[in-house]
């Protein structure tokens, strides 16, 4: 799990990153935490939709309140935005609607940002994403889609960039996820109760010393959330250094094609969270073992139910490897 989001926060178009595990197993402390990891990201002063400065006027917003005055907008240093989506969200809540308040009070016809904004070239959390409403799966389908949120309603006409990082949670007994969503997701992982006393017992004694002093805590693991820190920086300059064979390329197909994944979008993906991980361990290239540690999380959701086959998808992913790896 959190080698999944470390390869999603340094490169976001892998897609995102899907959670489905047994409850009380860290699933939202996990993903929340995430957001202290983020390097800083540059935003137009004043920008609801925070808009990069390098190309904020291109793609500028009509009614943005940063472009008020005609002057050229500073640039500001924010953290990265991570966006909680609730399960009972409205419609207006996500992809905003009129400002009733200005309206009301001013007579203007203005548009209010919704979670949609706010999440703009940040991550999207939802937690028990199996359980989200329909019509919000069918508007984060269109969303995630273009990279974009259109809004035609009450006499606005508003259309401004929404792309950001799908992460979602949540626990199979409880449900499944709606295909087409599951197909929006990068990486989807597995976890599982720990079985084994040691790690219970730590997992119990630091949760137990987060409660009795949170600040004394957080500053105990203040360094090491640091280098986190610099890791996912570093791999982001990185990316486009990191080479990928011919060789490579060609196992990436020959997996994707003995699992029999639908489309392309198994190998860009495993090839893209391959290049990920050798960013964030310093490498120059991908290789076998990069693609052999991330095949799982990119493959599993993919795969087409076998009734020949009781197996689950990420023993299937493990067999498929031991072929292609015979040890």
């Amino acid at each position: 799990m959190k080698q999944a989001l470390l390869i999603a926060a340094a490169d976001p178009s892998i897609g995102g990153v899907l959670v489905f595990g047994d409850r009380g197993t860290g699933k939202s402390t996990a993903i929340r935490a995430l957001a202290a990891l983020l390097p800083p990201m540059q935003i137009v002063a004043g920008c609801p939709y925070n808009c990069d400065p390098a190309a904020h006027f291109a793609h500028c917003v009509a009614g943005c309140p940063a472009r008020a005055g005609g002057a050229t907008p500073a640039a500001v240093s924010v953290p990265v935005p991570v966006v909680d989506l609730p399960l009972g969200a409205t419609e207006d809540r996500v992809v905003g609607a009129l400002d009733l308040e200005r309206a009301l009070t001013a007579g203007e016809r203005a548009f209010e940002p919704g979670l949609l904004a706010r999440a703009n070239r940040g991550f999207l959390y939802i937690d028990e994403a199996n359980l989200l409403e329909d019509f919000l799966v069918d508007l984060l389908l269109d969303v995630a889609a273009s990279g974009e949120n259109v809004v035609e309603r009450e006499g606005i006409s508003v259309r401004h960039p929404a792309r950001f990082v799908l992460v979602g949670s949540g626990n199979p007994e409880e449900g499944e996820l709606r295909p087409q969503l599951l197909d929006r997701f990068g990486l989807s992982v597995e976890v599982t109760t720990p079985q084994d006393i040691p790690t219970r017992v730590e997992v119990v004694r630091r949760r137990d010393a987060y409660d009795r002093d949170p600040a004394s805590f957080g500053a105990r693991y203040a360094a090491g959330d640091s280098a986190i820190r610099e890791r996912i920086f570093a791999a982001r300059a990185a990316l486009k250094t990191i080479t990928v064979s011919d060789d490579m390329l060609t196992e990436a197909a020959t997996l994707c094609q003995t699992l029999g994944t639908d489309g392309l979008r198994g190998e860009l993906t495993l090839i893209r969270a391959a290049r990920a991980l050798a960013a964030l361990e310093g490498r120059a290239e991908v290789t076998s073992m990069a693609l052999r540690s991330v095949a799982p999380s990119a493959l599993r959701h993919r795969l087409r139910r076998d009734p020949l086959d009781e197996a689950g998808s990420s023993v299937r992913v493990e067999r498929a490897l031991m072929e292609l790896y015979p040890v």
